[in-house]
């Protein structure tokens, strides 16, 4: 009878250590190849471009990422796959939005979407080589995957067309897929994946919550083996970013930085930032 007590303290004792261990297990990225991030954290990041969604240049547009190189600024884009295959910069994956059209990007050919202006500019929504040539690899840039289920092929083909960019890249994405695909093909690119605190940003979007709460938690990483971890910096907080940070040493990006205000407090949470609506001052 004392046996079976003490085996079940025993027991007790050791199921928080044997869970700890688990979870720091399942959080840890790739703990490899830190070296390579050294060009991209002089920069600051204009989300979806220096845009301005109230003039000639808005967001994810030519003229947004034009200015962005003009001003010094590495670009954060949005890729997505239309009905004939064509990879195209948008962040939506409909047009309600940006064009006021109610159709999903998916859905569509690239002559529909390109029949449609982006907000009220004479800005179209460009294709990404379009962008590729814009940018000519004068600023790095991040590449977000924008996937709408578990087909992974875009990542094949934009994968390709930057085969020949000179630019220096690193991509990422919300879905766990796009990030498995860079693990499982091209581990030498650098990976990311994205996430945030989705029931209290709203971003639900009607993905089951146990699959918002484990993407919240990182607790993907165990498959997708990230390079990076890139967080929402409303929710700089969260205990396994932190720890991604501050234990592993993984590198941090923060999306997106509002203000000059924002930028500063959030200095020393993060090392690369993406920043939208301000001017920020490059101190970096």
């Amino acid at each position: 009878m004392l046996d079976k007590i003490k085996r079940f303290i025993r027991t007790i004792l050791l199921a928080p250590v044997i869970t700890g261990i688990g979870y720091l297990l399942m959080i840890m990225p790739n703990m490899t190849g830190r070296s390579r991030f050294a060009g991209f954290k002089k920069w600051l990041y204009a989300h979806r471009g220096l845009h301005d969604n109230e003039s000639d240049a808005p967001e994810n547009s030519l003229k947004a990422f034009a200015k962005a190189v003009d001003k010094g600024f590495g670009i954060e884009l949005d890729v997505q796959m239309t009905k004939d295959g064509k990879i195209v910069v948008c962040h939506d994956f409909d047009l309600k939005r940006v064009c006021g059209v109610n159709k999903k990007i998916k859905n569509m050919t690239y002559d529909e979407i390109s029949k449609y202006n982006i907000l009220d500019s004479d800005s179209k929504i460009p294709l990404f080589s379009e962008v590729l040539e814009e940018v000519a690899g004068k600023v790095p840039l991040i590449i977000e995957y924008k996937l709408p289920s578990f087909d992974t092929s875009i990542c094949e083909i934009v994968d390709e067309m930057l085969s020949d960019y000179k630019g220096i890249y690193m991509v990422e994405s919300f879905h766990p897929m796009a990030v498995w695909w860079y693990k499982k093909n091209r581990p030498a690119i650098i990976r990311g994946i994205l996430s945030s605190d989705y029931l209290l940003s709203g971003g639900t979007d009607g993905t089951p919550k146990f699959i918002l709460s484990m993407s919240k938690n990182l607790l993907f990483n165990f498959i997708v083996k990230p390079d990076f971890v890139a967080y929402d910096c409303r929710y700089f907080s969260n205990p396994s970013r932190q720890l991604c940070k501050k234990l592993y040493r993984t590198p941090s990006v923060a999306w997106t930085i509002k203000s000059q205000r924002e930028l500063d407090a959030r200095e020393k949470d993060y090392d690369i930032f993406i920043f939208e609506g301000f001017t920020p001052v490059k101190y970096l």
